[in-house]
């Protein structure tokens, strides 16, 4: 059953740089146990599937892990890195094609006080709470069990917040830590909104 506070389907259904964009400014929930937790969207990174070598799809690689990248979009990929922290992506596009936005970074917003907890912050800096895709994992409990939701339905979605009518500067930059990737690092394909103090890496901007 469709959420009816989350994106619908048709928002994940399109050009992956214009979800990416468009995402920034919206607001990420996650519905627990523990309460509800969530913040706005201040980054996000595109990577294009079987043609960009930045992709876990790349040459339309299909593994266990990455399986979820060819379902249909408004799903949930979720990996690990380093073996230690998780990354919560948005699977986009129609079935068969494996594109994805990454979040990078949030805005607390909602549960600021769980999210302290789960991060184990006590030195009262809230800028650190989720200025990173695995902080921002761990403040909003995101883990592997999140792999393959639903983002129209259920306690993990996408919202646009009550205050809408919002206007962001965006800028954009090649993607983060990614050198492996050959040309594709240089495609500036990671987006932000300028001066936000929640970014997670600060950079030369480039307009766009």
């Amino acid at each position: 059953m469709r959420n009816q506070n989350a994106l619908p389907r048709r928002f994940y259904i399109k050009d992956t740089i214009e979800i990416a964009r468009e995402l920034l400014g919206k607001e990420l929930i996650h519905n627990t146990i523990e309460g509800i937790t969530s913040g706005i969207i201040v980054e996000t990174e595109a990577y294009i599937g079987p043609h960009d070598r930045a992709s876990h799809a790349y040459k339309g690689k299909r593994t266990e892990r990455t399986s979820i990248q060819y379902e249909e979009g408004g799903k949930a990929y979720i990996y690990k890195i380093y073996g230690l922290h998780y990354c919560f992506n948005v699977v986009t596009q129609i079935k068969e094609k494996p594109e994805v936005v990454l979040i990078r970074a949030l805005k607390p917003l909602k549960g600021i006080e769980i999210m302290k907890k789960r991060r184990k912050l006590k030195n009262g800096k809230i800028i650190e709470l989720t200025n990173g895709p695995g902080k921002l994992c761990q403040a909003l409990a995101i883990d592997k069990n999140c792999y393959g939701l639903d983002l129209c339905e259920g306690k993990l979605f996408i919202s646009n917040p009550k205050k809408e009518g919002n206007t962001y500067n965006i800028s954009s930059s090649k993607r983060i830590n990614i050198d492996y990737a050959g040309d594709a690092k240089y495609y500036p394909w990671r987006f932000f909104l300028r001066n936000n103090p929640y970014v997670s890496v600060k950079e030369k901007d480039i307009n766009i």
